[in-house]
């Protein structure tokens, strides 16, 4: 698992062309002849940009499940709802397609922001909005990590 990092501004074209910021070109280096696959995001009104070995990985985990259950069968059909495979052209454009573009309500302006081994794709006002939505992230952040250890030093 490669690990991205990083928040990118750019703008968005008529065509819904995105020009990779050079650093994250930079860090997706190595996938850019695989290609990606884009997404809508289960829980936030942004894409999720997946190298194609990480969204194999995710696959790998998605195919275990009973598709006799029909719960699991409705998940598989909303996670993958949406799903487009893209690919960075020789100039180093993201095509975003159009029903992703509405979904995301991507205008003029985007960020790209790393998202441990995925990228998230925004409306740059959604995004500032999403990091300002009010949450105590102190609060947040012990409630999540504050029980998890590093087992080398006892450091979190």
């Amino acid at each position: 698992m490669n690990t991205i990092v990083g928040t990118y501004e750019c703008k968005v074209d008529a065509k819904g062309r995105v020009l990779l910021p050079a650093p994250l070109k930079k860090q997706l280096a190595a996938s850019l002849q695989d290609g990606f696959v884009l997404k809508r995001s289960l829980f936030q009104p942004c894409l999720e940009l997946y190298p194609m070995e990480e969204w194999n990985l995710m696959m790998q985990k998605i195919n275990k499940l009973n598709r006799f259950v029909k719960k699991n069968n409705d998940f598989i059909r909303k996670f993958t709802a949406g799903v487009k495979v893209v690919e960075i052209d020789a100039l180093g454009r993201l095509l975003v397609p159009k029903d992703l573009v509405n979904f995301a309500s991507i205008a003029k302006d985007v960020v790209f922001s790393s998202a441990v081994n995925i990228v998230e794709i925004w409306d740059k006002d959604l995004y500032e909005q999403s990091i300002d939505d009010g949450v105590d992230f102190a609060d947040l952040a012990e409630e999540v990590m504050g029980n998890i250890n590093d087992e080398n030093n006892g450091v979190s």
